[in-house]
């Protein structure tokens, strides 16, 4: 009876289940790692729209160092606006300093409402990134622009301006960067920072109240 067959037979299936298994451990090492680098490129590309948005900040043809926020709607500015909470009044201002309305919108956000163009509506609801309302180049670490993913005392930020003194409790929700997120200081750098960070960058404004516009 002919039985070498069979036996090469067997060597072959646990072959291919040995295939299988080490084809699971692979998929189960690199999907982590493939996540990883896709979080990684969303922080990148956040950082660069707030670093552009900054740039369009400076380019702001206002007066001195004031920023539009601080510069009278009957002077090209938007103060009256952002003062209600208007955020992407502050943007459209400068769009001609801006390439395009995604810069606006956190990669890293899960829904997307971006606008094809300036000139197509753009509103609170098409940006994801608050405003510092007395930002200024005369106070650096000011906070100017950044993610708006924001807890305060706990609770996720509403719409709105809110004050904020420099003791007051303040970190990233969970949804964004890895509970981390991206801030744009006066002085255009652009930083990402961890809840602590977010806490110490508030105390290093240098004000005693820092406002803050979210969309």
């Amino acid at each position: 009876m002919k039985t070498f067959p069979l036996k090469q037979r067997a060597f072959t299936l646990i072959e291919l289940m040995i295939i299988i298994v080490i084809v699971l451990v692979l998929v189960f090492v690199l999907i982590p790692n493939l996540a990883t680098a896709k979080q990684r490129a969303r922080n990148t590309q956040c950082l660069d729209n707030l670093k552009q948005v900054g740039l369009g900040f400076r380019l702001w043809p206002g007066d001195g160092d004031r920023y539009q926020m601080k510069v009278p709607v009957t002077q090209g500015g938007v103060m009256e606006s952002i003062e209600r909470g208007n955020v992407a009044s502050v943007f459209l201002v400068m769009s001609n300093k801006l390439s395009t309305p995604k810069l606006l919108w956190c990669p890293a956000y899960r829904s997307s409402w971006v606008v094809a163009t300036f000139t197509s509506g753009l509103g609170n609801s098409n940006v994801n990134y608050f405003v510092g309302i007395d930002a200024s180049e005369t106070e650096p670490q000011m906070f100017l622009v950044g993610d708006d993913n924001f807890l305060i005392e706990g609770q996720a930020v509403k719409a709105g301006v809110v004050a904020l003194a420099t003791n007051t409790p303040v970190a990233w929700s969970t949804t964004r960067h890895n509970k981390q997120g991206n801030i744009g200081l006066a002085d255009g750098s652009v930083q990402s920072v961890s809840s602590a960070g977010l806490q110490a960058g508030l105390v290093a404004t240098g004000t005693n109240i820092v406002r803050l516009a979210f969309p």
